[in-house]
């Protein structure tokens, strides 16, 4: 018996234990029942971590099993991407959603436009993900409303074989529901407030939540200038509020990413506590830029001074009061931050590096995995990033080491779309196209991610669509730009009102009401039309 069948007899036991329930269809609420697959975002991160940890297993046995997300900020969005993949791809799989702190600052807080500075409504992380999770379900429930309304077809049409074809399709359907990877910036606080988020993060649907080791109330995006990082204990007590949330919910297998911007970031708030030489708090002072003392004649009013490697060191501290770490330490640091965190209770790493450049990533990574073999990464693929002109830079590095004439080429000027055409520009367009693969065979990178794609994409094709439509071309902008494109490349939401939801609602209305139903599907419904 099939999944549908087998809905459809539960049903009906329960309805006929009950002799008032007669007008009830059990086939009409068992369509509403697998329509409605996930009841909670607790039941959403419960199945998507469990996915997420397959997925790591099968990354492990075979670097080119990795996984891939684009950021999305609003409900629509991450819903049509989904919607795009299974009608591609045929397939989920390995296909995940991202959150962006960055996204959530700039489109969905209160305030308005923000930068990335964890100054929006904490709460705004949480609302996304139960607004992504509840336009995933509305997906689910319009496909499989399409599949019921083709199964009635073909049995109208006495289609036995179309009818066992369709049902087949309804028992192996495949959720639009994905795991999400959901930023929580440096924890929004100190650690309990970080545990609370987390909670509601984890309640939304989270499965798996990054966090990064900057300070919570100097926070800055990856990308820009200024960045302040924490001592070790302070961002592992954050790991484990996470990781406390997860457990206190039932998630037992969530997932965290721990983040490091020490490459960038060359400033400390504080000095890290240490009880005896070489321990973590030692290790994490011995960055420090300073200057060794002989005597306290050395020491100005309001210095500080610390013990380091026996002897007086008085590390210098800025006006703001922040510590400078000496030059050069970025990637020491990281190797000590990811080692760190993944012994401590992460499960991911995310490195926020300054270019896409495969090499400079397995540099660090092969370190960390002399002390953990099997760590991963999830990776930025970042919009920040001068993607054309960093390869084309990388492929004019590598021609000038090999000999090559790059004669022909201003490497200050290869943005230029003079070069658009030319060998080295080809070159590295073939390395853009094959770094996702190339860095995770070579760079452990589990996971790749665009950060706020979809803010760039809804962007251009405004400007577009606003091109046209306002200046000569009128609405041919539209239709010739968007409406004739959705109709040829069969985008779902040219069907705006299914899309909304119009036909589920009609479908509910006839198990109400039967033929009293008032329909808005009807012979005038202009989306006839398509």
């Amino acid at each position: 018996m099939s999944n549908y069948s087998k809905e459809i007899d539960a049903i009906a036991s329960v309805c006929n234990a009950n002799s008032t329930w007669s007008a009830i269809d059990p086939e009409s609420a068992a369509r509403m029942r697998l329509q409605n697959r996930f009841r909670t975002g607790l039941d959403i991160a419960k199945y998507t971590a469990k996915i997420m940890r397959e997925d790591m297993a099968a990354y492990d046995a075979d670097s080119a099993q990795y996984t891939q997300s684009l950021g999305c900020w609003h409900g629509f969005i991450g819903q049509q991407k989904m919607i795009s993949i299974k009608k591609h791809l045929q397939t989920t799989s390995k296909r995940y959603l991202y959150l962006s702190g960055w996204m959530v600052a700039a489109l969905r807080s209160d305030f308005g436009p923000l930068p990335d500075q964890s100054m929006h409504e904490k709460t705004a992380v949480s609302s996304l993900i139960e607004e992504l999770y509840t336009f995933l379900r509305q997906a689910d429930a319009r496909e499989l409303d399409l599949l019921f309304t083709d199964l009635d077809a073909a049995r109208a049409a006495g289609d036995k074989a179309k009818a066992a074809e369709i049902q087949a399709k309804i028992d192996n359907f495949e959720t639009h529901v994905v795991p999400i990877v959901a930023d929580i910036d440096a924890g929004f606080g100190n650690p309990e407030a970080t545990y609370l988020l987390a909670k509601r993060m984890i309640e939304a649907g989270a499965c798996c939540i990054q966090i990064e080791n900057q300070v919570s109330d100097e926070k800055q995006c990856g990308h820009q200038d200024g960045k302040v990082t924490v001592p070790h204990s302070d961002f592992l007590a954050k790991i484990n509020a996470v990781r406390y949330a997860f457990l206190e919910l039932g998630v037992d297998d969530g997932v965290i990413v721990a983040r490091t911007d020490s490459l960038g970031a060359g400033l400390t708030k504080q000095i890290a506590v240490t009880n005896e030489p070489g321990d973590l708090g030692d290790l994490y002072n011995a960055f420090l830029d300073g200057d060794y003392v002989e005597s306290a004649s050395d020491i100005q009013n309001g210095d500080v001074v610390i013990k380091a490697n026996g002897k007086l060191l008085k590390p210098k501290r800025l006006a703001s009061g922040l510590f400078q770490f000496k030059k050069d330490t970025g990637v020491d640091r990281v190797v000590l931050d990811c080692i760190t965190s993944l012994q401590n209770g992460a499960d991911l790493l995310w490195i926020e590096t300054e270019k896409p450049h495969v090499g400079q990533i397995a540099e660090m990574v092969n370190r960390i995995r002399e002390a953990v073999p099997n760590a991963k990464l999830v990776y930025n693929n970042s919009p920040s990033f001068n993607w054309t002109l960093n390869f084309r830079q990388q492929v004019f590095d590598a021609w000038q080491e090999e000999g090559k004439d790059v004669s022909a080429y201003d490497r200050a000027k290869l943005m230029s779309e003079e070069y658009d055409a030319t060998e080295l520009a080809l070159a590295a367009d073939e390395r853009i196209r094959t770094f996702q693969r190339d860095a995770s065979r070579e760079a452990g990178i589990f996971h790749h991610l665009i950060t706020l794609p979809t803010y760039h994409t809804a962007a251009l094709s405004t400007d577009n669509l606003a091109k046209g439509y306002f200046a000569d071309e009128g609405m041919l902008a539209y239709v010739k730009g968007v409406q004739r494109q959705e109709i040829r490349q069969g985008i779902a939401c040219v069907k705006h009102q299914n899309m909304a939801g119009s036909d589920i609602g009609d479908n509910h209305k006839e198990y109400f009401a039967g033929e009293a139903a008032l329909k808005a599907g009807g012979k005038d419904n202009t989306m006839n039309q398509f």
